[in-house]
């Protein structure tokens, strides 16, 4: 099977911005191509989860990575790969349950939730409290990706068993809760023109400014410490973050007025 092959970042991004400046179908469709292999990937991974035929997951995820190029704002710095990803998964996802697929449980994570259940009693008997999902993970050898992902997807099948059924078939039933919307994705979509916005906006202030609302906000650091290693006083720095929260505010205040609008 041959490797799936991304564009270039740069490729994608003139081709962004044009699109942004001038949007037409003839520039959105060399998007949607050259962007088509992050959809196969995408497509391929949750095939392996549910009945449905490839091709139709596919044809589905394009319609995400449409709706991705036309709300991603080029002159933010942010990947584009990493913010269309959950348009994608969500629009693939969304259609399973109007449809009423049900997603299937590995048996790899249906043994790791298993033998879970004797690890989270020991280690919150040798924490005295509920452990966390990092600790759960090394515990069990595996990744907090993985560990995380299977306890979601026992968590949905947990929730999914005792509501009523809508729908039989051989080898699975469908529920009610198959045809509630994916918040999870829908979320995670929110959060992400969230940071490109204010990555964007952060990208207008002076450098010092910058760096100042990175050292103390971001990193924590006491401002005598950013100060440091800034080259500036404390005073300045404090002045420096007041000034930049005002402008962050000003920045991004016209783009939440234009979200709420629409």
């Amino acid at each position: 099977m041959m490797a799936t092959q991304f564009p270039s970042q740069s490729q994608s991004m003139e081709l962004l911005i044009a699109y942004q400046q001038n949007p037409s179908v003839a520039i959105r469709n060399q998007l949607v191509l050259l962007n088509a292999g992050l959809v196969r990937q995408i497509a391929h991974r949750i095939g392996y989860q549910c009945a449905e035929p490839y091709e139709d997951l596919e044809q589905i995820g394009y319609f995400g990575l449409i709706r991705a190029i036309e709300r991603f704002n080029p002159r933010q710095g942010s990947a584009f790969s990493s913010f269309a990803v959950p348009y994608i998964r969500g629009e693939i996802l969304h259609f399973l349950r109007d449809k009423g697929t049900v997603l299937k449980i590995p048996r790899r994570w249906q043994e790791l939730q298993r033998e879970a259940q004797k690890v989270r009693q020991e280690l919150t008997f040798t924490f005295g409290r509920a452990p966390k999902d990092v600790e759960m993970a090394q515990a069990l050898q595996v990744s907090l990706e993985e560990w995380r992902e299977s306890k979601a997807a026992t968590d949905n099948r947990l929730l999914l068993s005792l509501d009523a059924t809508v729908c039989q078939t051989v080898d699975y039933s469908v529920t009610l809760a198959d045809t509630l919307p994916d918040t999870r994705y829908q979320a995670l979509q929110q959060l992400e023109e969230e940071r490109q916005q204010l990555q964007g906006a952060m990208s207008q202030l002076e450098e010092k400014t910058q760096a100042a609302i990175e050292l103390v906000y971001i990193r924590e650091l006491p401002r005598k410490e950013a100060a440091k290693r800034i080259g500036i006083s404390p005073m300045t720095v404090t002045r420096r973050l007041q000034r930049g929260v005002e402008q962050l505010v000003s920045l991004l205040q016209p783009q939440n007025t234009e979200r709420l609008a629409s």
